[in-house]
């Protein structure tokens, strides 16, 4: 299908809030979900202050129905709560609290245990801070991290604990700047399915160029030993459009670190390489150690591209021409510009679930843009499933049926509309994850696959 072909996408489309206030299909977690964050850092222990159920119906929404990851050492039924009752929120969960974080550091191996607040306690007024100063004071490592879930979602409560762990876990010393060690900040453990074959993926490729990465988070991390070495770094590095952001200006702060922020995921042969030009131009890596990596990356990335373009050429007529995307910022964007400007594909429909701050709408807006200078690329705001739904449906794919990057949501969407779906976001419900990437070099083949065997073995 000729690209002059295809109608410009209409203008974004201001799609209104559910009159009653209530998200249909929720796309991410209240703020106590951050306690999969702390589960994502080894030796780090959530213990949630919280009414009951909170803390496992978190966990079975973000970690266990989204990839089957599994709650990892300390999620789930391994986390401490104080399971507030009425009695607590008539009369304060402050002793309950204290007995918990008791039991917690008697019977629980642990280097941090992290104290996150739910609904009841920051509306009842405990004072928590007390509590977990009483424990600091005998040298407890017990961290407090305000994360009462009717305040914010999990993406922003996730840097309401890092930057929690930075201030009473890392603490106030500084110390002599480790040339080439880079603190990485990106994905959002757990939220984001495919978050540790990434983040692997990531320091791999940092690792590759000269870097010694801290990836904080995941089996690709030492765990709590990393987040002692945070002050130590040359820098660091927000691979993110938003989520990141304010743990690296925290940092800039405290520490006097300076931080490179590259919005877009590298997805892809051209825009991995790309990536790590940038970073090592920023890092003051030797350009021939960077392009040597680089050189033989790519060899081996476009051998396999070489051997799916024979596919692709021989059965263009048949193959999709334009995809949506339903995802959150990070994904939504890495993945339009790889699928655009590497496989050729149309960008239909872009819709950012993660409820970005205002403030950086109008940078996500022109990384977007950036993508095709000839027909930009406008995503849509949207959390509401019936909302991106019926965007789904009313956009204009052409004359055959799309590909839909999206989450397990969207299935029955995706029989109606005839699209072949890849689930790329939370929930993914329809396969399970454990060490899949879909970025770099390595991540961007294995979706180069997904997508075309389930074009190629259809689902009716």
């Amino acid at each position: 299908m000729a690209l002059q072909s295809i109608k410009a996408k209409s203008p974004r489309k201001i799609v209104a809030p559910p009159r009653n206030g209530v998200i249909e299909q929720p796309r991410y977690a209240c703020g106590i979900g951050a306690m999969q964050s702390v589960s994502a850092i080894r030796r780090a222990i959530p213990v949630t202050h919280c009414g009951p159920g909170c803390a496992v119906k978190q966990t079975r929404g973000i970690a266990h129905i989204n990839g089957y990851q599994g709650a990892g050492w300390a999620g789930s039924g391994s986390a401490p709560s104080s399971n507030l009752q009425e009695r607590e929120v008539i009369f304060g969960g402050a002793e309950r609290l204290q007995q918990l974080i008791d039991a917690s550091l008697e019977i629980i191996d642990a280097d941090a245990y992290v104290v996150l607040t739910g609904c009841i306690p920051d509306l009842v007024g405990d004072d928590v801070a007390s509590v977990v100063s009483s424990f600091r004071k005998r040298g407890a490592p017990v961290v407090l991290a305000d994360t009462g879930g009717f305040r914010t979602n999990n993406f922003v409560a996730h840097e309401t604990v890092t930057k929690a762990l930075i201030d009473q876990y890392v603490g106030d010393a500084s110390a002599p700047t480790h040339t080439g060690l880079v603190n990485v900040w990106s994905l959002l453990p757990y939220q984001n399915t495919f978050w540790r074959g990434d983040l692997t993926e990531l320091k791999r490729l940092l690792e590759g160029v000269g870097l010694e990465a801290n990836v904080l988070f995941g089996p690709a991390s030492r765990g709590l030993s990393e987040w002692k070495r945070i002050p130590q770094a040359q820098f660091n590095l927000v691979v993110s459009p938003w989520l990141g952001l304010a743990t690296a200006r925290h940092l800039e702060e405290k520490f006097g670190q300076p931080f490179l922020h590259i919005a877009e995921l590298p997805v892809g042969g051209e825009a991995t390489s790309a990536f790590l030009r940038e970073v090592g131009a920023y890092a003051g890596l030797s350009e021939r150690k960077v392009e040597d990596f680089i050189a033989a990356e790519e060899e081996i990335y476009y051998h396999y591209i070489d051997g799916f373009a024979e596919l692709y050429a021989v059965s263009t007529s048949m193959l999709p021409a334009q995809f949506a995307i339903v995802g959150d910022s990070a994904y939504a964007l890495g993945l339009t510009r790889f699928l655009s400007g590497q496989l050729g594909l149309i960008p239909a429909r872009q819709i950012v679930t993660d409820n970005p701050p205002f403030e950086h709408r109008p940078a996500i807006d022109a990384a977007f843009a950036r993508i095709d200078a000839d027909r930009p690329v406008i995503p849509d705001y949207v959390e509401d499933g019936f909302a991106i739904q019926q965007l789904l449906r009313e956009t204009d794919y052409g004359h055959k049926p799309p590909l839909l990057y999206a989450s397990g949501w969207e299935r029955a969407l995706a029989k109606e509309i005839k699209a072949t779906l890849i689930q790329v976001a939370s929930p993914t419900n329809g396969e399970v994850v454990l060490n899949r990437a879909n970025i770099g070099y390595r991540g961007a083949l294995t979706l180069i696959e997904r997508t075309y065997s389930a074009i190629m073995s259809p689902v009716s």
